[in-house]
This record gives C-alpha cells, sequence and structure tokens, in this order.
C-alpha cells in the first residue's frame, strides 16, 4: 500500500529506509542494534524493507588512522574498501538475533543510467526481497569516481526507492524534521508538511556540509524527497532516534506528499529520474 500520508507507513508494503554516516559510524556506532531493532519490526510484520547506508568511508577511516574524511579519491576508495566489509558485518551481528540474513549491494551512477546494469540491479534487489533478505544497498566507493557519484545517498535512496517502486521512502539523519532555516538559529520553525509541488525557495537550508566524516545535510533531504514524492512515494525526513517511531506512522519528522502518480511507469535512467 502507497504510503499517501505519514500514518500509512505501519501498512506500507515495500520501505527504503536511508540512513547517513555521521549516525552510524564512529562514536555513533552504538545505534546500529536500535536501526536494526526498528527494521526487523516492519520485516516481521510482513514489509519489504531496504536499506540505504552511507558510512563506508567513515568506517573504515580508523583503521587507515584517519582523524577526519579524506579529500583524496584514492585515499577514499581505500577507506571504504575497508569500512564497507566492517559495516556490513556490523549490521550482520545486529540482525542476526532476529534471524534475518543481509544481502550487500553496492552501486554506482552509471549501473542506474544504464538500462542493463539497471534492470540487472533491480532483478537482484526483488530476488533478495523474494527471499526476505535485507538488502544492503550503498554506493561503490571503491571504484567510483568524483565524475559519476551519485553525490549523495539520499539522492541514492530516492533513485532505489523509484527503481523498486517502494511505497515509502524514510530519510534518516542527525536533526529530527527539517526547518524553516538551520535549527540552531533563531525563528527557525519545524516543518510538519510539504505539499507535493510546494515552493521551498523562503526555506534556507544552509550547507551540505554536515561534518567531517560525510556529507549531505537538509538541502540534499530535500532535494531526494521531491524526486522521490515526484513518482508518488511517500517520503519522511527525520532523525535517527526516532527510525521506530517514523515506521510506527507517529507524528514525527517531514512528510513529503507524494503526486498521485504510478511510480512503477518511473523507473528509468538516472537522468530521466533526477529531472
Amino acid at each position: 500500500m502507497t504510503a499517501r500520508v505519514r500514518a500509512d507507513l505501519p501498512t506500507a508494503r515495500r520501505i527504503v529506509v536511508k540512513v547517513g554516516s555521521s549516525s552510524i559510524s564512529g562514536t555513533s556506532s552504538w545505534r546500529i542494534p536500535k536501526l536494526v531493532y526498528a527494521l526487523a519490526e516492519a520485516h516481521g510484520r510482513g514489509a519489504e524493507v531496504l536499506l540505504v547506508s552511507s558510512g563506508a568511508i567513515a568506517t573504515g577511516m580508523p583503521f587507515l588512522g584517519l582523524d577526519s574524511r579524506p579529500t583524496d579519491l584514492a585515499t577514499q576508495q581505500a577507506a571504504a574498501a575497508v569500512g564497507q566489509n566492517i559495516l556490513v558485518y556490523r549490521y550482520q551481528e545486529a540482525l542476526r538475533p532476529f534471524g534475518i540474513v543481509a544481502g550487500q549491494v553496492l552501486l554506482t551512477a552509471g549501473d542506474l543510467d544504464d538500462a542493463v546494469p539497471r534492470s540487472n540491479a533491480r532483478r537482484a534487489i526483488e530476488r533478495l526481497l523474494g527471499l526476505r533478505i535485507l538488502p544492503i544497498v550503498n554506493e561503490n566507493d571503491t571504484v567510483a569516481t568524483h565524475e559519476i557519484r551519485f553525490g549523495d545517498n539520499d539522492r541514492l535512496a530516492a533513485l532505489v526507492a523509484r527503481l523498486v517502486g517502494a511505497d515509502a521512502l524514510v530519510l534518516l539523519s542527525d536533526v529530527d524534521s527539517l526547518y524553516t532555516k538551520p535549527p540552531t538559529e533563531p525563528g527557525a520553525e519545524r516543518i510538519d508538511t510539504i505539499a507535493f509541488g510546494q515552493d521551498l525557495r523562503d526555506v534556507e537550508f544552509g550547507s551540505t556540509i554536515v561534518n567531517s566524516v560525510g556529507t549531505g545535510g537538509a538541502s540534499t533531504k530535500a532535494s531526494a524527497a521531491r524526486l522521490a514524492a515526484g513518482a508518488g512515494i511517500g517520503v519522511l525526513v527525520t532523525s535517527a532516534d526516532l527510525v521506530a517511531e517514523a515506521l510506527a506512522g507517529d507524528e514525527v519528522g517531514t512528510w513529503f506528499e507524494p503526486a498521485d502518480v504510478a511510480n512503477a511507469a518511473l523507473t528509468g535512467p538516472v537522468d530521466t529520474l533526477a529531472r
């Protein structure tokens, strides 16, 4: 069932959940079991859940002796190669008590831009879901270059949601909602709901660089949410600490109302999806 409003989330058949690097890496890795518990609850009630998880580079950094995100591509790739393995291991350990197996899916922008690998990715994900495996999707940072990157995993999550015809997308970060300006600034007001096509030019989203380990921010989430909403997918933007409440349909976060369209018809190439 497509989630038209927040309250529909508990009955959504297929849900894509995206979590950012700063929420599950480094000193925040304790959130992984909490996140997994909420995903397992949704899985247990019959939902097909896909997790889009950032964090490979951030997870790998300590093992390379790095205190901050590397700026050169080769070191980013090396950190991702180490971190992706450890990240999926942490997820699988947290999933083990629930009897859920994780399946790793690594994508590049080129994979979704070309019909053949795009079809292969969709088929693989569909089969994983059919086998009740939890797909964990991330950008393939080990081989991606600056020229062909998604830009951030919020956009990747929106494209994956469109690719598989998801009924809902939940974008998790460190902030409980979107605000009319950065929430630390005076006068910032929480945005409860954004109607499809609503003018957001008066909203001050601020910088897209959020910390020393990840990229993204409110502006990338708003952009990704509108990309998914344009395919008829309801989107909730909230914090990783509120994931259980989000999937339960509670009044948390910022809800992007979906367009009244058939998302099954909108699974074309990246250029088509993004524009």
